[in-house]
């Protein structure tokens, strides 16, 4: 069969595979990238964990390419376009670029079966190779241990944070789902969790492999006042002075607290100036966490699809201040806790606005009352038939003074950014 000619169609044809749902394994995958023989002279750092694994891809990028480097960084999944998980330099790459790596896969992969996450991870490994970068940021898709991005050998890893979420693929514990994400780490080299109270399975794992763990609120951490913020390590090593990261919430120095520490643990090989670290901390960005969109009635956008994601929604959003009313464009998939995230955050909603989302896993706006029913959320609970007509409903009904949030899922926050693109252009 002739290859495809466009990304679409690349993507197209993917999806349409059979036979290949989530398939955690690394041999597969390992057979290609030799056959693939791609190869890269840059440092690797990959990053895992539950939530904060874009966050943290983002500050390292911003940080490195601020500091002069060549930056490669992989990520997933997207909002609008492919091409944001395929990033050099902060820029996407182009669709013939991709279209290149996508058709190197595919000759070498021959008679082995791949998912689409393990395709394009391979893809975007090759168009890495293609360009003499100095580092490569990989973030794992599911997991870790049997991930696709952990066939490549990391420099550095780093685990954001553990907690429940694809249970039926890595375990229902945390010590199981610790374990999974602890594969990520390699012996003798730094491993960092951002996590200040990781499971057990995950610090015995990085101390039996001999890997070099650094634990957040032990090994290295920070302090701050209303202006600006300061990092600390174990080995007296400090960083004061420094703003706090563009991107909004509590928990993102958690995150920037890791990214300083797998940087000291690399800067034999990339060092990077004080300088770099306040305008990368400064400039990143990242859409949808927690992003708050200009204008009135306010507009907060967050991918939050778990539990602990909502946990941190719900405090950021007390932190906001005042609003009279919030409304809550929400839509979910249906192998997510549904219970878990609304007991997080019903506090904090005074309208529900439910939107049913596509595909196998997408769940009706219908059953997604009937689960907020069945947690006893009562009052105003509509349904709609997509994100962006429960966004327009609250757009209109909203006072200047009230504050919309969208979240539940990437597929939610992605229809309303579309929307709001189209409106825009």
């Amino acid at each position: 069969m002739q290859s495809p000619e466009t990304l679409k169609g690349w993507l197209e044809l993917l999806e349409r595979r059979p036979g290949l749902p989530i398939r955690l394994g690394l041999e597969r995958v390992a057979q290609v990238r030799d056959t693939l023989d791609s190869r890269s002279d840059a440092v690797v750092i990959t990053v895992g964990g539950t939530n904060g694994k874009g966050s943290t891809c983002a500050m390292l990028e911003a940080i490195l390419i601020a500091a002069g480097y060549r930056v490669g960084c992989y990520t997933s999944p997207h909002l609008l376009r492919y091409n944001e998980r395929v990033r050099i330099d902060g820029r996407e790459v182009g669709d013939e670029a991709l279209v290149t790596a996508f058709n190197c896969v595919e000759r070498a992969r021959g008679e082995v079966p791949l998912t689409y996450f393990e395709q394009g991870t391979l893809a975007a490994w090759h168009a890495f190779c293609r360009q003499p970068l100095d580092v490569i940021i990989l973030e794992v898709g599911l997991g870790g241990r049997l991930d696709a991005v952990n066939v490549f050998e990391p420099d550095c890893a780093i685990v954001a944070s553990v907690a429940m979420d694809h249970m039926d693929y890595l375990g229902d514990s945390r010590e199981k789902i610790g374990f999974e994400k602890a594969g990520i780490f390699r012996s003798g080299r730094p491993a960092i969790c951002s996590d200040p109270v990781p499971p057990e399975s995950l610090v015995a794992h990085a101390r039996q492999i001999g890997a070099d763990f650094r634990l957040a609120g032990q090994d290295f951490g920070f302090s701050g006042d209303r202006t600006q913020w300061a990092w600390w390590s174990r080995d007296g090593r400090r960083r004061g002075g420094l703003a706090y990261p563009s991107l909004r919430g509590a928990n993102q120095l958690l995150n920037a607290a890791a990214v300083l520490m797998a940087l000291e643990t690399l800067r034999e090989r990339i060092p990077v100036s004080m300088q770099a670290v306040r305008e990368g901390l400064m400039l990143v960005e990242l859409p949808g966490r927690f992003q708050v969109l200009a204008g009135k009635p306010s507009v907060v956008l967050d991918v939050a699809h778990n539990p602990q994601a909502a946990g941190v929604l719900a405090e950021n959003l007390s932190n906001m201040g005042y609003f009279p009313e919030t409304w809550a464009v929400f839509g979910m998939l249906a192998d997510k806790d549904v219970e878990g995230v609304v007991s997080l955050i019903r506090d904090k909603i005074d309208h529900w606005l439910l939107a049913s989302l596509p595909g196998a896993r997408g769940l009706s706006a219908r059953a997604l009352a009937e689960r907020l029913a069945a947690s006893g959320v009562g009052g105003d609970v509509r349904c709609f038939d997509r994100p962006s007509d429960a966004f327009d409903v609250a757009r209109t009904s909203a006072g200047e003074g009230d504050r919309i949030a969208v979240f539940g899922s990437f597929l939610t926050v992605a229809d309303v950014l579309e929307a709001e693109h189209a409106a825009r252009h």
